[in-house]
């Protein structure tokens, strides 16, 4: 159900049966939105306060449901604060993972996950074992998880992870990603739309960048600068490409040309499809609901769907691999589990620069 929801909330041409169910959620969604407007019209007046902390924060984050980027994006601009030897933290709130997330988890304090996918959440592995050097910590209260890396690690910057709902924390950098394809969907609210909050909130962040998922730079492009004279704010393109395909276990790259299969449990994982499609053969897919947590029944479901595809070979997203690694590792397997290793383009300094 939440697939097919999540699909209407992208779709343009709906059919009458499909209207109706908008209408419907728009009539369910009402106290959310009054919730969430209420909410922001205290942080804009103050009446709310926001936590000020020591360290310089940086907020990550869009303004939709779904994955835009927000995780790789975050890697990077971490890395960028390594660079200029920065002692840097990440914060996520562990979406996901069987560990309580109402208190700090440690998930990595620079050399790499120190739990798996499965406990602390696809998003904090991936970020742990992609961005050494940095710490990550996972804490649904963001203001909480500031506090401990204050007494433990005293951190320079503070990087959220999907912090721009989460106001309770004041950031001094926030930045707010679009998808160039996808952009706001159908414009309406969630559960009738992809919108989190009101699209005009989108005007309290102070930078926006535009991430485009296609070979092609023209149209996103023209969407950054209908975005630039609307909003009159600077706005960035972020192009994520693909690098390679490698096998989980093994790590040995896939060849090109190779007819494969894909799964998936990502929010708008077409992208990644798409990106398939432009070097391998793609004949199948199989998609789970954003954030699913995977258990032997599901690699057993995969490996039956690719075998009644004639297919030995199966890709998935480097967030999904995080999350089956430790579910294929010793099992003896008829197909091979591989992942799409993404690679970004931009100018992190000019977006990011203190």
């Amino acid at each position: 159900m939440k697939l097919f929801i999540s699909k209407l909330h992208y779709k343009k041409n709906l059919s009458i049966t499909e209207k109706i169910m908008v209408f419907m959620l728009r009539i369910a969604g009402i106290p959310y939105e009054a919730a969430s407007e209420a909410r922001n019209f205290l942080y804009n007046k103050k009446i709310l306060r926001s936590y000020g902390s020591k360290s310089f924060v940086i907020s990550i984050g869009n303004i939709t449901t779904g994955g835009v980027g927000k995780t790789p994006f975050t890697s990077e601009v971490a890395k960028y604060y390594l660079s200029l030897n920065k002692k840097v933290a990440i914060i996520s709130r562990g979406y996901g993972g069987k560990l309580c997330n109402k208190e700090p988890h440690v998930i990595s304090e620079g050399g790499g996950a120190l739990y798996s996918a499965e406990l602390a959440g696809d998003e904090p592995v991936w970020l742990s074992n992609n961005t050494k050097g940095a710490c990550v910590i996972t804490c649904s209260s963001r203001v909480k998880a500031e506090k401990y890396l204050q007494e433990h690690y005293s951190p320079d910057i503070i990087i959220l992870d999907d912090g721009f709902q989460h106001r309770k924390l004041k950031r001094d950098l926030d930045i707010v990603l679009i998808d160039s394809q996808n952009k706001f969907g159908n414009k309406l609210t969630f559960p009738a739309g992809p919108l989190r909050e009101n699209l005009q909130n989108i005007r309290r962040a102070d930078k926006i960048v535009v991430v485009n998922k296609n070979y092609e730079n023209q149209n996103a492009l023209k969407y950054c600068d209908k975005l630039k004279k609307k909003y009159k704010k600077a706005i960035y393109l972020c192009k994520i490409v693909p690098d390679y395909v490698y096998n989980i276990n093994t790590g040995s790259q896939l060849t090109k040309d190779t007819a494969v299969m894909a799964f998936s449990a990502i929010g708008q994982p077409e992208g990644f499809y798409e990106f398939l499609k432009r070097d391998y053969r793609l004949t199948a897919v199989l998609e789970f609901e954003d954030h699913h947590r995977y258990e032997a029944d599901d690699i057993s479901r995969i490996i039956h769907y690719a075998q009644d595809e004639n297919i030995d070979k199966i890709v998935t997203t480097e967030k999904d691999a995080v999350k089956i690694k430790e579910l294929i590792q010793d099992m003896e397997l008829p197909v091979q589990f591989y992942a799409l290793k993404l690679k970004a383009y931009m100018d992190i300094k000019e977006v990011c620069g203190i």
